[in-house]
């Protein structure tokens, strides 16, 4: 049983009449009743009993209606799912993002996708350091990676999505914690909570960089493991921490306060990587929701 067979069965079925039905379906009406021959002799039964003046159902042609609109409502759907594919309406993105300063704007994109593209399913994987998600990008295990990175391998593309600039946590209770902006020499004797400093970890080498520029070696007193660590240890006094603008408006600790860092730009902005051969009209389309995202925090 082909589509041409169904629809034509269909149109007899609906119309009780080979030539309103072969109008219907554009063809002349011997082609028609050949068609309906052929699929009563594949099916072993008869559809239609038929004389010269009336054409009416058989029990077997009844119970073949339902099914054959099945099929039909099936491949639409199917024919529908592909254009919307093509069309970047259709299709999953996977996103890998790295950090607490990428929830908000990850949370607003699963939004405006959601409204705006509800054919499109977003895979949604969180990273604690930016590295990884670019390392998954470049293996094809994600599709879009959101982080910081110092270097961006030439296969890949870049898009700056949100501005950042470096801030320091401090406690509550620390001398500084009013101040409006801070330079990191000012905290000189202070003991500092940093991010494990393995390859290509922004933050940990901006507390290097700056700390060297200002005359002193950052005495690290804990890694953490995470910036949520991070903060935390923040709020149990345990040290400083260099962090990020963004994060700032992601964390609500009573006990921790987010002061500006007075340093020239650090290039800490978040950038959105994806490869430059991935022709998917659907990460295009997610691509474009996330860059009118820009600015609207």
């Amino acid at each position: 049983m082909d589509v041409q067979q169904i629809r034509a069965f269909l149109a007899v079925a609906e119309e009780l009449h080979f030539g309103r039905a072969a109008k219907r379906l554009h063809l002349a009406q011997p082609p028609l009743s050949r068609t309906i021959k052929q699929l009563e002799h594949e099916l072993g039964t008869q559809l239609f009993e038929r004389n010269t003046r009336s054409v009416r159902l058989t029990v077997g042609g009844q119970a073949l209606i339902a099914p054959a609109k099945e099929v039909l409502e099936a491949l639409r759907r199917a024919e529908d799912t592909v254009r919307s594919a093509g069309d970047g309406e259709a299709g999953l993105v996977r996103i890998a993002f790295a950090g607490v300063s990428t929830h908000s704007l990850v949370a607003r994109l699963a939004r405006a996708v959601r409204a705006r593209r509800p054919g499109i399913q977003l895979e949604l994987s969180s990273q604690n350091f930016a590295q990884p998600a670019m390392k998954k990008l470049a293996q094809g295990d994600t599709d879009i990676a959101l982080g910081r990175w110092d270097v961006i391998p030439g296969e890949v593309a870049a898009e700056i999505v949100m501005a950042d600039e470096l801030a320091l946590a401090v406690p509550d209770t620390h001398a500084l914690a009013g101040a409006r902006k801070l330079k990191l020499d000012q905290l000189a004797g202070d003991g500092f909570v940093s991010l494990p400093p393995h390859e290509g970890a922004v933050l940990p080498d901006r507390l290097r960089r700056l700390a060297h520029a200002a005359g002193f070696v950052a005495n690290v007193v804990q890694v953490a493991p995470d910036t949520q660590t991070a903060l935390a240890l923040v709020s149990a006094q345990v040290g400083c921490h260099l962090t990020l603008a963004s994060v700032a408006r992601n964390v609500t600790d009573p006990h921790v306060v987010f002061v500006p860092l007075d340093a020239p730009p650090q290039n800490v902005d978040l950038r959105a990587a994806w490869r430059r051969d991935d022709r998917s009209p659907a990460l295009r389309a997610v691509l474009d929701e996330l860059l009118a995202l820009r600015g609207s925090e």
